[in-house]
């Protein structure tokens, strides 16, 4: 979904999903549109000069999930910040090169795991591990990432749990659900994204 920064708080669109996955969005008073996936151009989202993009979690893969990738490809390579969640993170992954395979783990549905991670964007403040809710059954491969994506949060077992562009910090993403109410500090973690966001851009 697009997000944007306006006086008075933060005004945003989504791409696609309901008020569970968006509820901390307006938590943190950021105004935000959500956009099925599968019935808005990427065209029409870049229209509205979106200050940021939150692009969610959905069933199937990533080539299944209507102008997600896209969005990611098109707008990401612009500039706009993106942030992937599970699949919006695997949509990250393919579009840069990596590659999205079955999770060695096999079906995360409800699952908890401890995460550890590198203290900075989206985990700033946060305890080191911390435990988040999985829901997938697929990943991006950690031994087919590029030179320009950088992991930045993992399991023990060394599951990609989270990534960021080098040349295009805005896009990053996290495989687990920082909605959920079974993840720790998942607020804080919506919070650092939008605290990325320019000042005074429309979105």
């Amino acid at each position: 979904m697009p997000l944007s920064r306006r006086q008075g708080g933060d005004r945003g669109r989504g791409v696609d999903r309901p008020r569970q996955r968006t509820g901390y969005l307006g938590d943190l008073g950021c105004d935000y549109i959500v956009l099925p996936n599968d019935a808005v151009s990427v065209e029409t989202l870049a229209a509205m000069q979106p200050l940021g993009v939150l692009v969610s979690p959905g069933p199937g893969r990533p080539e299944d999930s209507g102008i997600s990738l896209d969005t990611v490809a098109s707008l990401g390579r612009a500039g706009v910040p993106v942030f992937g969640v599970c699949m919006g993170h695997q949509c990250i992954g393919q579009v840069f090169g990596g590659s999205v395979v079955r999770a060695p783990t096999g079906v995360m549905h409800g699952k908890t795991s401890l995460v550890h991670h590198r203290g900075e964007g989206l985990f700033r403040g946060l305890p080191n591990p911390f435990r988040a809710a999985r829901y997938h059954s697929l990943v991006v491969d950690a031994a087919s990432l590029p030179p320009e994506l950088e992991v930045t949060a993992w399991c023990e077992d060394g599951t990609v749990m989270g990534l960021k562009h080098r040349a295009l910090p805005g896009v990053q993403g996290v495989q687990f659900h920082p909605e959920s109410v079974i993840t720790d500090n998942g607020l804080t973690i919506v919070r650092n994204f939008l605290d990325s966001l320019p000042a005074g851009v429309r979105a």
